[in-house]
């Protein structure tokens, strides 16, 4: 027998949110493992130099500038840019808060881009895929917070959880198509997002004492875990979570 490739040569990839943090991870690795990567985001200016410093690196990648709560524009650009035999859905906020305390604009905010949005991009996606023949991985970022609850996390822990439960369903519409869809749950991960919390001491200590590796993560421990999820090395893994929890769920 041999090992199933984790290379991703000659794929077309799209990384949603990929100027930053897990996305900008996301980006690095499929493209180092030889995908071709559209990475869509709102800064241009982001994008657009991350995709040049993956070219010098001798990797491939193109800008896509696109807000994806913006279905027609989702719809638009992903029959442009694709069809993508892979997609890392990663755009997604957090606006932690009591129950008690959350605005109803804070609660359309993380809806509309953590579940609408994502739905947006996958609907479009799946429909490229299954129009050219193509089978493919889809990866939806979620969360440990997809499987546990948390602390003022009421709105996040709630999109997130609809994030296992889009992907498992989804898992079973596509499979018959050669079509695989994850979730990748990440424990805390140090990126612009996250820092602002994890400054306060008080807050990245209780953090700490949850995760048995007894560390925040970083972007690059992602990295494998999504060019695992990607490749024909997870041939057999649908409907699945990969949890990158360091533990966090452990107990």
């Amino acid at each position: 027998m041999k090992t199933p490739s984790f290379r991703l040569d000659g794929r077309r990839a799209l990384v949603t949110g990929g100027s930053r943090g897990i996305g900008q991870a996301a980006v690095f690795a499929l493209a180092q493992a030889g995908a071709h990567v559209v990475v869509a985001a709102r800064n241009a200016s982001e994008v657009q130099e991350l995709c040049k410093t993956i070219e010098l690196e001798g990797g491939k990648a193109s800008p896509w500038v696109v807000d994806v709560t913006d279905s027609a524009a989702v719809s638009k650009g992903v029959r442009e840019h694709g069809p993508f035999q892979i997609l890392v859905n990663n755009a997604g906020t957090n606006r932690p808060n009591l129950m008690t305390e959350t605005s109803d604009e804070d609660l359309d905010a993380v809806f509309e881009l953590n579940v609408k949005a994502a739905f947006y991009v996958a609907r479009e996606v799946v429909r490229g895929l299954l129009e050219a023949g193509l089978p493919g991985s889809i990866v939806n970022v979620s969360s440990q917070m997809g499987h546990v609850g948390g602390f003022k996390r009421t709105v996040y822990c709630a999109t997130k959880h609809a994030i296992e439960g889009m992907t498992k369903a989804l898992a079973w519409e596509v499979g018959p198509a050669g079509i695989r869809v994850n979730t990748l749950c990440p424990t805390f991960i140090l990126t612009d997002m996250t820092r602002p919390m994890l400054d306060d001491e008080s807050f990245r200590t209780s953090v700490v004492s949850k995760i048995a590796l007894g560390r925040v993560g970083e972007p690059q421990d992602l990295m494998g875990a999504i060019v695992f999820l990607a490749s024909d090395a997870s041939a057999m893994v649908t409907g699945s979570s990969l949890l990158v929890d360091g533990g966090w769920t452990a107990i």
